[in-house]
C-alpha cells in the first residue's frame, strides 16, 4: 500500500493512543493459561524481561520476537515486530503532538 504524504500508508490505523504489544502478549499468556514465567523460562529469558515487555518498558527485538514465535507459536516473529514498530511510532507521534 502507498504511502499518502501523511506518513501512513493507505489502510493503516490512525489511532490517539499508543498499545504496547505487551497487551498482546499478555491477552494471549492469558488465553494459553501462560504465567510470565512459563514464558520467560521457554524463551531462556529472565521473567523480569516478560514483565517489562508486558508493560511496554522494554522493546521487542528481532531476537525476542523470534523467542516468542517459538515460545507460543501461532504469532509469527514478523508480527510481534510490526506490532513494536507501530507502538513505538505512536509513541513518537502522541510526543510531537505534546499528547504523550
Amino acid at each position: 500500500m502507498a504511502d499518502d504524504g501523511t506518513g501512513y500508508e493507505s489502510g493503516d490505523l490512525i489511532s490517539d493512543q499508543a498499545i504496547p504489544p505487551g497487551e498482546t502478549l499478555s491477552d494471549e499468556l492469558h488465553a494459553r493459561k501462560m504465567t510470565q514465567t512459563e514464558l520467560a523460562s521457554r524463551m531462556d529469558r529472565p521473567p523480569k524481561v516478560v514483565s517489562q515487555i508486558i508493560a511496554g518498558k522494554k522493546a521487542i527485538t528481532a531476537e525476542t520476537a523470534i523467542q516468542l514465535e517459538d515460545a507460543l507459536g501461532g504469532i509469527s516473529a514478523m508480527t510481534w515486530l510490526r506490532m513494536e514498530a507501530r507502538y513505538r511510532l505512536a509513541l513518537a507521534r502522541l510526543a510531537e503532538a505534546g499528547t504523550a
